[in-house]
């Protein structure tokens, strides 16, 4: 067996749905940020265990899960309350509950409109998900973690689903505004170039956030990165719900540009 764990904040219209998804697995447990709405009231109806702290980054949260949180398994599924378990992840779990390694990398199916819109998300796109507890660590990237270089990690073939309507437009909006502030920030902070072996390393994950560094210094980057989604990767053969999630990708880049801006300003 494995446990489950849900990162969350004010998380009452996803969350139902994400508990649902993990009822098989017997150690559920919640890391509330400070929710204001019934998102606890909702997890322990659903017989999860709720701690709480504050945000401080996504790293942060789930290194202190994973150090502090007394799980009741040695392996941990971190999970986020718009993010949807299935039975073929939880029986590829349990499949390699005696593995070795540190960790396995997962990747989502994103889900938009109602659709997998496998193409302009680039599917398949690996994260550390299925881990070792206490001993996996993360770092913070940007506005999401990443597994640190010191973790052995092998990868699973199933899948776990990621909704990316869930609360909305507006709210995917304001999402990431804040994290183009915090990938802004983190790429002024890393600073440098990128190698250019890592443009043509085997490694795909590796090859994807070398070219995330090379974006920054490329002109018109919402309008690169509509074509790069949708014509490139063949977002166009998602049908209508990948057309519009190309053109929300376009703003989280004008939004990247802008932020950008406001931090070489501050910093001169």
């Amino acid at each position: 067996m494995f446990s489950v764990l849900i990162l969350t904040l004010n998380e009452e219209q996803s969350l139902p749905r994400c508990l649902a998804s993990v009822q098989g697995c017997n150690d559920i447990v919640v890391l509330d940020s400070g929710s204001t709405d019934r998102t606890v009231e909702l997890a322990r109806a659903a017989g999860a265990r709720v701690f709480a702290r504050a945000f401080d980054d996504f790293a942060g949260q789930r290194n202190y899960a994973q150090r502090e949180i007394p799980f009741r398994h040695p392996w941990v599924f971190h999970l986020d309350a718009d993010e949807e378990f299935t039975a073929e992840l939880a029986a590829d779990c349990r499949a390699h509950v005696d593995a070795t390694v540190d960790g396995f990398l997962v990747a989502p199916r994103m889900m938009f409109q109602g659709r997998w819109i496998p193409h302009c998300t680039d599917f398949p796109a690996y994260q550390a998900r299925f881990v070792r507890a206490p001993q996996f660590e993360f770092i913070q990237v940007g506005h999401g973690q990443r597994e640190s270089p010191r973790m052995t990690l092998d990868r699973l073939t199933a899948n776990y689903l990621h909704d990316l309507t869930a609360g909305g437009e507006a709210a995917w909006l304001a999402k990431h505004r804040r994290y183009a502030r915090a990938e802004a920030a983190a790429h002024l902070q890393a600073g440098g170039s990128v190698p250019w072996s890592d443009f043509f390393n085997t490694n795909a994950l590796r090859r994807r956030r070398a070219l995330k560094r090379l974006s920054y210094s490329l002109p018109c980057r919402p309008s690169l990165r509509f074509l790069y989604q949708y014509v490139l990767r063949g977002g166009f053969l998602d049908g209508r719900p990948g057309l519009r999630y190309c053109q929300l990708l376009a703003q989280y880049e004008r939004f990247a540009v802008e932020e950008l801006r406001v931090l070489r300003r501050a910093a001169t």
